[in-house]
């Protein structure tokens, strides 16, 4: 079943969408794993906290953040991984880990990786750790509206 939040919006906005059962996961890479995406069409949420508050950074299952590079791509903010207990009430409909990628759902900004937007297809956590969502990209960005980020060319 996916976060109510997530379903509303998504049927709300009539976005075309295929939901993926799966056995339960914990990681990204298993979730790819066991929806049968490939991780660099996986989108992993990151917590963070930029400048003290919680946002979430997109990305490829395949790649790591890299927490210097996305200050600078950020204007030189502060940037941490967020702690679980930091976060874990941000999303009152999903399970710790499991949260889909609209951070505005939530009250947070979203950054994507570039990676991200040259996929036609991207999948994602649904909420919880049973169920992942696959959409276009180009659909995805226009409803999650996340500022993106050209870490690859940042130096």
């Amino acid at each position: 079943m996916l976060a109510p939040r997530l379903h509303n919006l998504l049927d709300a906005r009539h976005a075309h969408y295929t939901t993926h059962p799966h056995e339960r996961t914990l990681t990204a890479h298993e979730t790819a794993e066991a929806t049968h995406v490939s991780r660099s069409l996986f989108a992993k949420t990151v917590m963070l906290k930029v400048d003290g508050r919680l946002a979430m950074m997109v990305m490829p299952a395949s790649y790591r953040v890299d927490l210097l590079r996305l200050s600078r791509a950020l204007g030189e903010a502060e940037v941490e991984l967020a702690e679980e207990a930091e976060f874990r009430n941000a999303f009152p409909d999903c399970e710790v880990g499991a949260m889909p990628p609209f951070g505005h759902l939530y009250g947070m900004p979203v950054y994507v990786d570039s990676r991200l937007a040259r996929q036609a297809d991207i999948a994602f956590n649904a909420g919880t750790h049973t169920e992942a969502v696959s959409m276009p990209y180009d659909e995805f960005e226009k409803l999650a509206e996340p500022e993106m980020l050209w870490l690859a060319h940042v130096m």
